[in-house]
């Protein structure tokens, strides 16, 4: 069963096209990499798949629904774009707890994400102290909150140490284990071909390549379609 499809994407910013009829399937259950050098159309995607962008033509879903068509999208898909966007004056503690409530999600959820996170012992610090590995911490406790059956994380391993590579790994698999989908965009090649199971590359905005990783390394499979 297919939990994100992006259909016949296209989209242009100042006449050069970021995503060029692309399209693509996320398994359920399954961790899936989504792979391409700079400039490839990755973030884009993921935006467009999270209703922050207005694709030119195509459709991108999650669960055959759009987005902004979801009912408590917090609840059906969890989110990390960028480790950055936290009031440095908030504690971890606090930041998630405002999320909550304005999602009016169960009180109990705080204290079960920053268990899940790693992060009780930080849970009153203010974020401002933060190192980046910590802020990749919160915002996947920030993607959490809502109990998702599905993550789309963007470079979530920027700044995590390797005993912090070596959790988020765990976590993901876990995560995944219990039935629950992952799209992962990440340059860490050597991380993600340890815990992927299917592999999207894409390059100038089209698709190279999709399929489930066997065989092949996925440094080759890469070096082979991406360049």
């Amino acid at each position: 069963m297919t939990s994100i499809r992006v259909h016949r994407l296209r989209k242009s910013f100042a006449g050069v096209r970021a995503v060029d009829d692309l399209s693509f399937a996320v398994p359920e259950g399954t961790i899936t990499a989504f792979l391409g050098p700079n400039g490839a159309g990755k973030t884009t995607t993921l935006r467009i798949l999270l209703g922050l962008v207005a694709p030119a033509s195509g459709e991108a879903t999650i669960g055959g629904v759009p987005y902004h068509e979801l009912d408590r999208p917090l609840e059906r898909v969890g989110a990390v774009l960028e480790a950055t966007a936290f009031h440095p004056g908030l504690t971890a503690a606090t930041h998630l707890e405002t999320v909550r409530v304005a999602a009016r999600l169960p009180a109990a959820r705080v204290a079960r994400v920053l268990e899940l996170a790693g992060l009780e012992a930080a849970a009153h610090r203010r974020v401002g102290g933060f190192s980046l590995g910590m802020r990749q911490r919160l915002a996947l406790a920030t993607a959490l909150l809502g109990d998702p059956a599905t993550l789309v994380l963007d470079e979530p391993a920027n700044g995590l140490d390797p005993s912090g590579m070596r959790w988020l790994r765990g976590f993901l698999r876990a995560y995944a284990h219990e039935g629950n989908t992952v799209l992962i965009s990440t340059h860490v090649l050597a991380e993600v071909e340890q815990i992927a199971d299917h592999v999207v590359i894409i390059s100038a905005g089209r698709l190279r390549w999709s399929g489930p990783l066997s065989g092949a390394g996925l440094e080759d499979l890469y070096q082979e379609v991406a360049g």
